[in-house]
């Protein structure tokens, strides 16, 4: 294979600035670190020069005016106690962490066993000749859910049918990129990736104070991911179909050009075809008992996901069968945690792949080592949130940040659509999209919470950016994966030249991300159930 210049540097132009600038920067742990270290000196000095703002809802029992939040220093001695006591609960009570560790929990059951490979390569393989891209780029997002499987199965799959069909190869793999990072956030229904950013928000909610009574959700932005998922569809057929096919030329490699070992999934039932079928079926037997189980708590007697008593000191007219439900929607963590972990369980007792119980056991043991980075990273960010929070100066700026931005005159979902845009081009430098949110949440969520955009709403607008512009970025760690299933098919396929293949997917699924937002927020749907677009602080303050 003809080697390719993919070296540090090597690009030109913008992408090479993107790439250089990129790369110059520290570890996203460590980027938390030094951001801890400037919240101190900026604390410092917002203390001494007696920065503050009014609460937007606390009344000083003395005065019966508006609470006044000073700035307090992070090195005064309550504080400096706090960290050091508090450190381990500081650590274990960041919302996002227990979130995480549950789904991934069941997720990685579901990923070892070769569930969620067999499931992505089933789906694609069946699709009919004409429907090839859509049916590749739909999977690619569902197949969000299997995390590192969509990059390593799908990917080079979708190149090895492509061309199969007489298509090009490198269609498919565009094709199939775009979904599975492209459409990151898109998907028919919540997953780890929500139970991730919305433990984030939380944490932001409760450290502005603003709010006491608001909880996470996973669900959500369930209706707005769906309609992400079927806008996307239609827009990643049509630019592999009519702008980088042809660009690319007909394929006259042949159907098995490139294929090497790795290119199909690793687990040994994937070569047996009665044998994966089986599984899905025993998996899909499984999913069916999940979803009854969950029903049965809804509808059955004595209803242990129905708080009845809910509606109890709140006038009829008034009482939303959403507030019954919250138990349902706290309980949906849980439930994909047991979705994913029989699911993946009958699969691999149908297969071969979990012999027995230690096998389950190990899986799921496997799953916690690969969440080890993750880990690290949520200790330095949990720190960060809750000194931003313990020096006041996340409320105070969101305070007069929404002045700022109601004294400008803009309409709120343009403030959102440029949201949007700032996260995609914060995200050429930091791929990780916890490190984002955990940098951006605990200004961003309360500022709009001031502004009347619920929590919900502050979460869909950042994911939308956050996705569109994985593809174009040489610093997302799948990156390089791809050049290399790529150039297995042309050898002298370099950096530069995926870059320019997936740039207008990116294009494509930014403006139509700032279109939907936008236009979600002026139409006030809701962005899944209990999760109004519009949001009004307690007691009707804001």
């Amino acid at each position: 294979m003809a080697e390719a210049n993919t070296a540090p540097g090597a690009q030109t132009g913008i992408l090479g600035w993107v790439e250089r600038t990129g790369n110059k920067l520290p570890d996203p742990v460590f980027i938390f670190f030094y951001l801890i270290i400037a919240l101190m000196i900026v604390s410092i000095i917002a203390a001494m020069t007696g920065v503050s703002a009014l609460h937007p809802t606390a009344i000083d029992e003395s005065t019966g005016a508006a609470l006044r939040i000073d700035a307090v220093s992070l090195l005064s001695p309550d504080n400096i106690q706090r960290l050091w006591v508090e450190m381990p609960k500081t650590f274990t009570h960041f919302h996002p962490l227990g979130y995480v560790l549950v789904v991934m929990l069941g997720a990685g059951i579901a990923e070892r066993s070769g569930f969620f490979a067999a499931g992505m390569s089933k789906a694609v393989k069946s699709a009919p000749t004409a429907l090839l891209t859509p049916v590749v780029a739909l999977v690619a997002m569902i197949g969000n859910h299997a995390a590192d499987a969509g990059y390593v199965v799908l990917i080079p799959l979708a190149g090895i049918l492509f061309a199969a069909a007489g298509r090009h190869p490198l269609a498919g793999i565009a094709a199939a990129f775009a979904g599975v990072s492209g459409g990151f956030s898109a998907n028919i229904s919540p997953g780890q990736l929500d139970a991730l950013l919305f433990g984030i928000t939380e944490e932001a909610v409760g450290a502005s104070a603003l709010d006491p009574s608001w909880t996470a959700n996973i669900a959500g932005n369930w209706y707005f991911i769906a309609a992400m998922t079927f806008l996307y569809l239609p827009i990643i057929w049509y630019v592999t179909d009519k702008i980088i096919e042809p660009r690319l030329g007909a394929w006259t490699g042949g159907a098995t050009a490139g294929v090497e070992a790795g290119d199909t999934p690793a687990d040994p039932a994937a070569n047996d075809e009665a044998l994966a079928s089986k599984g899905l079926r025993h998996a899909g037997l499984a999913a069916l008992f999940v979803v009854g189980l969950w029903t049965l708590m809804v509808f059955a007697p004595g209803t242990p996901l129905i708080d009845e008593a809910a509606c109890d000191a709140v006038p009829a007219a008034d009482c939303s069968i959403h507030a019954q439900l919250r138990p349902l929607y706290q309980s949906l963590v849980a439930g994909f945690f047991l979705l994913f972990l029989l699911t993946g369980w009958a699969y691999g007792r149908a297969t071969g792949t979990i012999k027995n119980h230690r096998d389950l056991v190990n899986m799921m043991a496997e799953s916690m080592k690969d969440m080890g980075y993750y880990l690290v990273l949520a200790f330095a960010a949990a720190h960060f949130v809750a000194m931003f929070g313990w020096s006041n100066l996340g409320l105070i700026t969101a305070v007069h940040g929404a002045a700022g931005i109601e004294s400008t005159g803009l309409p709120l979902p343009l403030v959102l659509g440029l949201m949007v845009i700032f996260a995609g081009l914060l995200n050429l430098f930091v791929g990780s999209a916890s490190a984002k949110w955990a940098l951006l949440a605990p200004i961003l969520v309360p500022m709009l919470m001031l502004l009347g955009i619920s929590p919900e709403g502050a979460t869909a607008a950042y994911r939308v950016g956050d996705s569109a512009t994985n593809i174009i970025t040489p610093l997302m760690v799948y990156f390089p994966l791809i050049l290399v299933f790529a150039q297995r098919w042309v050898k002298d396929f370099g950096l530069g030249s995926l870059t320019a293949m997936m740039l207008p997917y990116s294009v494509w699924l930014l403006i139509s991300g700032v279109l939907l937002i936008v236009g979600w927020f002026y139409l006030g749907i809701p962005l899944g159930p209990d999760a109004p677009v519009a949001y009004t602080l307690p007691g009707g303050a804001g």
